[in-house]
């Protein structure tokens, strides 16, 4: 029996971390959008009383939609994997690629765990005192919106990445998408401190602008990786021009070829 190509294909490993990438992206978008309906946030100055009618008509939602995250979040993983493999191909230094991986790794847990845990234990238990549950409201939200700083380095860190490569393996227009990302992270900090207004968690400022950008800064990056898969040659040198795709077919049977 005739193996699948695809198991033949030296690019196996990066398809399939750049597919779980777009797959963890999508369940994101489900499950924060839809599903537990947390995006857009709820209000910061809500009282206690409006807290518990804001997690009793979600119940059902948030069990369900970050049980899913519990599950599946882990996909997470292969976006940073793939971005830190993509700076390795740059004419860096490993250390660019390594402080994104450890700042990535790290910021996951604060950036997008808490929001799912205060959510689901404000959910398990609805008779809990309404303070109480106030408590895990501003907890999950703060979380999530107030600690984007985090990202902020990382985003950084990609940029000077990109515009000292010398191998194209990203284009520079994308070098300063990554600082349009990361000034996003900055203006989502006052949250902290503002029940209400533009720099509130669900301001104009710290939510509506900020998922703009980080919506189109996403969709690029994805997109990017992808053509990155498409012209990487396993050198060390400037990543090829991208070829039509039945140029790219006749490249891979050369490199597969005894």
């Amino acid at each position: 029996m005739r193996r699948p190509a695809l198991l033949d294909d030296p690019k196996r490993e990066l398809w399939l971390a750049w597919y779980a990438t777009v797959a963890f992206y999508s369940l994101y978008t489900v499950v924060f959008f839809i599903i537990t309906r947390t995006q857009p946030p709820g209000r910061p100055w809500y009282t206690p009383t409006q807290v518990v009618g804001w997690f009793a008509s979600r119940h059902e939602g948030l069990l369900i939609g970050f049980g899913l995250i519990f599950i599946l979040g882990g996909l997470s993983a292969t976006s940073i994997a793939l971005i830190t493999y993509s700076i390795r191909r740059m004419s860096v230094s490993r250390a660019f690629a390594y402080s994104y991986l450890i700042i990535y790794a790290v910021s996951a847990v604060p950036g997008f765990l808490f929001i799912c845990v205060a959510m689901t234990v404000g959910a398990f238990r609805p008779g809990r005192n309404p303070e109480i549950l106030r408590w895990l409201y501003d907890l999950g939200f703060l979380s999530f919106s107030g600690t984007m700083g985090v990202f902020l380095i990382g985003s950084l860190i990609w940029m000077v990445a990109i515009l000292l490569d010398k191998n194209r393996v990203f284009p520079a227009w994308f070098g300063y998408l990554n600082l349009c990302n990361a000034l996003t992270e900055v203006v989502v900090a006052p949250s902290w401190i503002f029940h209400a207004g533009v720099f509130a968690w669900n301001g104009v400022i710290a939510w509506w602008i900020n998922v703009v950008v980080f919506g189109l800064y996403t969709g690029a990056f994805i997109f990017l990786l992808r053509n990155m898969i498409l012209r990487e040659d396993f050198g060390t040198g400037p990543l090829p021009d991208l070829l039509p795709p039945e140029g790219r077919g006749r490249v891979l049977a050369e490199y597969m070829s005894p």
